[in-house]
C-alpha cells in the first residue's frame, strides 16, 4: 500500500514538471465566474470610462518624454494626495493622465481625448514661478460600439507651449504625421519652461527663447489618473487649488472642431500652430514633420491678411524666429513708451520771454 503511494506521488510530481509554466499561472488564478464583475465596471470619476480602460488607455499611448539634463527643477514631480495645496512629495518623473469622453463621434465610433499631464515644482525660465502644470494630449478613436474588447487609434495629437501667452505656440498634427497612431511621439520639453513641442527643431520656438539640446529620456515612475474636476481619483485634490491653472487646463478641448478643420486643410506631412494669428508677425503657421531630419524644412508662413504662404528655408529658420523676436521687442517697447508719455506729459515750452527793458541814458 505504502509503495502504491509513494509511486502515485512520484507520478503526479512529474505530471506537475511537465505542465507549462503559463499553464500553472492558469490554474492559480480564479476562474472568470469568480472575479467580481462589479470592479471591471468602476467609473470613479463618473464620466461614462470605466478606471479599468482609462488606465490601459492612459499607459498605452505615452508619450516619450526627453527632457533637459540638469533641468532646474530637475524631473517632473508626484504631488502629496489628500490634500488641497500642491505640495511636491517627491521628483520622480510621475506623469498624470486624464481620459474623458469626447463630445462627438468621429465616423460613427466612440472618441475619447487623454491629456498627459506634467506637473513640475517649479518654472525657472524667464519670468518664473512656483508651480508649473504643463501637458500633451491625444484623441484616440474606438474600433467598434463595445470599448471593452475596442482597439484604439490615435487621430491627433497637441502639444501645449506657453499656453494662453504673447509666445503661445501650441501645436496639432494628424497622428498619422508623426507615426504615432499606435503609440505616443517622442515628445521635447524645453529646459526651465517646460513648454512642449512634437519635434526638437520648433523648440527654436516660443518667442525664441526655448532651446531643446542636452536632452535625456525621462522614465516615468509611474501614471497617475486625476480622474476630472469635481470628481478627482488617487486623492488628487490638488487639481482644484488656486495655486495653479490645472483645473482650467482639464476643463477645456485641445481639439476644437475649426483647429481639426484647418488642420485637415494642410498637407500630411504638415504640423500646425494650434492658435491662428496669435503669434507675433505670423498667422497660419505649419512646420513639415515627414522626417526628424528635415522637420523645419517646410516652414511656411502666411500673413494674416494674405491667403498664400512663404517657405522659410531650414537653415533661415532660427532666424527668422529670432527676427521676429526683436520685431515684436521693438514694438512692444515703442508702444510702452508712447503710452508712457501719453499718461506723463512732458511741460509745454512756453512762448520766448522778452529781454528785461533797459533805461535809456
Amino acid at each position: 500500500m505504502k509503495l502504491r503511494l509513494v509511486e502515485a506521488a512520484l507520478l503526479a510530481l512529474s505530471l506537475a514538471t511537465l505542465i507549462p509554466r503559463a499553464s500553472a499561472q492558469a490554474l492559480s488564478q480564479p476562474p472568470p465566474s469568480q472575479v467580481d464583475p462589479a470592479l471591471a465596471q468602476i467609473d470613479s470619476d463618473q464620466d461614462g470610462l470605466t478606471d479599468e480602460l482609462e488606465q490601459a488607455l492612459l499607459v498605452e499611448f505615452a508619450p516619450r518624454f526627453l527632457i533637459g539634463q540638469g533641468d532646474c527643477s530637475n524631473v517632473p514631480a508626484e504631488f502629496q494626495p489628500g490634500i488641497l495645496a500642491p505640495q511636491v512629495k517627491t521628483e520622480n518623473g510621475a506623469i498624470y493622465g486624464q481620459i474623458f469622453p469626447a463630445k462627438d463621434l468621429i465616423d460613427g465610433a466612440s472618441v475619447v481625448e487623454i491629456h498627459y499631464y506634467h506637473l513640475w515644482r517649479i518654472d525657472c525660465g524667464r519670468h518664473g514661478h512656483p508651480l508649473d502644470p504643463e501637458h500633451v494630449s491625444v484623441l484616440v478613436r474606438a474600433s467598434g460600439p463595445d470599448l471593452r474588447v475596442a482597439t484604439w487609434k490615435a487621430l491627433y495629437w497637441y502639444a501645449a507651449a506657453h499656453e494662453n501667452t504673447v509666445c503661445d505656440v501650441s501645436q496639432i498634427a494628424r497622428a498619422s504625421t508623426l507615426h504615432a497612431e499606435d503609440a505616443g511621439p517622442s515628445i521635447w520639453i524645453s529646459p526651465g519652461k517646460h513648454a512642449s513641442y512634437l519635434n526638437q527643431p520648433l523648440c527654436q520656438s516660443g518667442c525664441g527663447a526655448d532651446r531643446c539640446e542636452r536632452m535625456t529620456p525621462l522614465a516615468p515612475a509611474k501614471f497617475v489618473n486625476l480622474g476630472e474636476p469635481g470628481h478627482p481619483m488617487n486623492g488628487s485634490l490638488f487639481i482644484a487649488s488656486a495655486a495653479w491653472p490645472l483645473a482650467a487646463k482639464m476643463t477645456e478641448t485641445n481639439f476644437p472642431s475649426p483647429v481639426l478643420a484647418r488642420l485637415n486643410k494642410l498637407p500630411d506631412s504638415q504640423i500646425a500652430w494650434f492658435n491662428e494669428g496669435k503669434h507675433p508677425s505670423q498667422g497660419v503657421i505649419a512646420i513639415s514633420s515627414k522626417t526628424e531630419s528635415h522637420a523645419v524644412a517646410g516652414l511656411s508662413t502666411a500673413a494674416k491678411a494674405a491667403d498664400g504662404s512663404i517657405s522659410v528655408a531650414n537653415g533661415s529658420t532660427g532666424n527668422a524666429l529670432q527676427k521676429s523676436y526683436r520685431h515684436t521687442v521693438h514694438a512692444l517697447g515703442t508702444s510702452a513708451r508712447h503710452v508712457g508719455e501719453f499718461l506723463n506729459p512732458k511741460p509745454r515750452p512756453g512762448p520766448p520771454k522778452s529781454p528785461p527793458a533797459t533805461n535809456p541814458q
